[in-house]
């Protein structure tokens, strides 16, 4: 394969133009592929996985000084969620959670929790995951009606397992952390979480290439 694209139409993700030199497939169609083509693209698929966190640690980085209106940067705002998590006890799993909430704000700007949800999706519980993916919803609960909108929409998931939880998040980590003034810590000292987390997926359809 001389040259490769973006996954799509079921294809696994290629590796991104990190590794350009080195074996690579021959063949031009996938139903000429064989099993020797595939050991070549795993090997670089399993490199490529191994970057992961170094790439949402840089996506996450684009963030900074990107205001959108609000008292604090994007960038800040994630690092106060994360923080305020991290010194109310919560597990590694959810502080990283709260990290990247909303980490889709640059390519998903009319639906950033859906982006979130996805990358974290094959590393996290269900839990944390639905949380990330509805966060946006439920944090409507405390501007929509400003907006002329539905401030309640989030009933629609009441009796969900996690409505409580996507609920507190809103309300004790994501809602106030727009304060220019309260304690923010670094990204630098959520990083090994974030590299911890996305070390191995937990779930993920290409079983047999990692």
């Amino acid at each position: 394969m001389e040259t490769t694209g973006p996954g799509g139409g079921g294809c696994p993700p290629d590796n991104g133009g990190v590794s350009r030199q080195g074996s690579r497939a021959t063949f031009t169609g996938m139903e000429e592929s064989t099993a020797e083509d595939w050991a070549i693209i795993g090997k670089s698929f399993a490199a490529h996985g191994r970057g992961l966190a170094d790439r949402v640690l840089d996506h996450i980085g684009l963030l900074d000084g990107d205001f959108g209106g609000f008292a604090v940067d994007r960038l800040t705002h994630s690092l106060q969620t994360a923080t305020r998590a991290f010194r109310a006890g919560e597990d590694e799993e959810y502080v990283v959670c709260a990290l990247l909430h909303d980490i889709g704000d640059t390519l998903g700007s009319y639906n950033h929790a859906d982006i979130a949800a996805a990358i974290l999706k094959p590393f996290v519980a269900e839990e944390n995951h639905w949380m990330v993916e509805q966060h946006a919803v439920f944090q409507g609960y405390y501007f929509f009606h400003h907006l002329g909108m539905d401030r309640n929409l989030r009933e629609q998931f009441r009796g969900h397992p996690s409505f409580e939880r996507t609920a507190i998040f809103c309300e004790r980590y994501d809602a106030p952390a727009f304060d220019p003034s309260a304690e923010t810590l670094p990204l630098e000292a959520f990083e090994p979480m974030v590299r911890r987390l996305f070390a191995a997926a937990r779930q993920t359809l290409y079983t047999g290439m990692q």
